[in-house]
């Protein structure tokens, strides 16, 4: 069967079921976790901050465990050690995230078309999360 210019279903296929894919989209997935768990280590004041600003206490303990959740979690996905778990502690921390952070409901236009579209794309993440955790955990095979 024939797609676009000549392509075909089955090397669509092959290229993106080659190894490399799986990493680069692992990667991907999980690059706002890294990113933000490398920022709040470089900047652990900034961090405090921001754990005092969503009200969280004891707030230095929360950032050390946010830091060492987003970093951690990540490398176990990334690596394939126990990706599941990675997966789904990520989910986890991006629901609570999404409910401290976007709180779009309780915002003014046109601040609430950001936080509202922020909070979604948190749960594309969460989504995604959910969806490595089921592959890994056998729910392909069904």
């Amino acid at each position: 069967m024939r797609l676009l210019g000549g392509v075909t279903v089955d090397a669509l296929r092959t290229a993106a079921t080659a190894p490399w894919v799986q990493s680069l989209a692992l990667l991907c997935l999980c690059a706002a976790y890294l990113q933000g768990g490398w920022d709040k280590a470089r900047d652990f004041r900034g961090a405090v901050a921001e754990m005092r600003r969503f009200g969280l206490a004891p707030a230095a303990p929360i950032a050390v465990a946010t830091i060492a959740l987003q970093l951690g979690a990540s490398a176990l996905i990334v690596s394939g050690w126990y990706r599941w778990a990675g997966a789904l502690a990520l989910a986890g921390f991006t629901v609570i995230a999404a409910f401290l952070a976007d709180r779009f409901w309780t915002e003014a236009p046109p601040e609430r078309q950001r936080s509202a579209n922020a909070f979604f794309e948190h749960w594309g993440l969460v989504g995604g999360m959910l969806l490595v955790a089921w592959h890994d955990l056998g729910g392909h095979r069904g």
